[in-house]
């Protein structure tokens, strides 16, 4: 018991978890409100929020399934994060490869958005989305090289 070797956490570790389950919650929450075809919640969005369910419905199972498995990986890396897992590095890996599958198929291979729904902050949603997956992907891979995570 006396050579125990007791790791201790980093403050940041708390406050980068903190926040990580924050914001994949909010992207969890946006997932169910559109699958669960909330107008009211659409509509914040600008334009017709049945043009834009029907936009999202037109994409291929695999783009629709990237899309999820991007939002929920990203709740889930969340989580083990603040378990202090080392599978929080393949929770983040899993939805990095989600966004490539949601987001490249929406800016390669589906219709343009819908009117009113890509002005503003939702133009450049997407690439802020992916450059804080990268860089959990990256801090918890970090944590697990160190040690951090177990």
């Amino acid at each position: 018991m006396e050579n125990a070797v007791v790791e201790r956490t980093p403050p940041h570790l708390w406050v980068v978890g903190g926040l990580a389950i924050l914001w994949n919650a909010f992207g969890g929450y946006d997932y169910l409100m559109t699958r669960m075809e909330n107008l009211d919640y659409l509509s914040q969005m600008g334009g017709d929020p049945r043009e834009l369910l029907a936009w999202i419905d037109s994409f291929p199972i695999w783009a629709q399934f990237g899309w999820g498995l991007g939002v929920w990986m990203g709740v889930l890396g969340s989580i083990l994060l603040l378990m202090r897992s080392r599978w929080a590095v393949h929770a983040f890996g899993l939805s990095l490869v989600g966004m490539v599958l949601s987001f490249g198929y929406q800016y390669l291979g589906a219709a343009p958005m819908p009117g009113g729904t890509e002005a503003g902050m939702m133009a450049y949603m997407p690439f802020v989305i992916v450059v804080i997956g990268i860089a959990l992907f990256l801090y918890a891979r970090s944590m697990a090289q160190k040690g951090v995570l177990r």
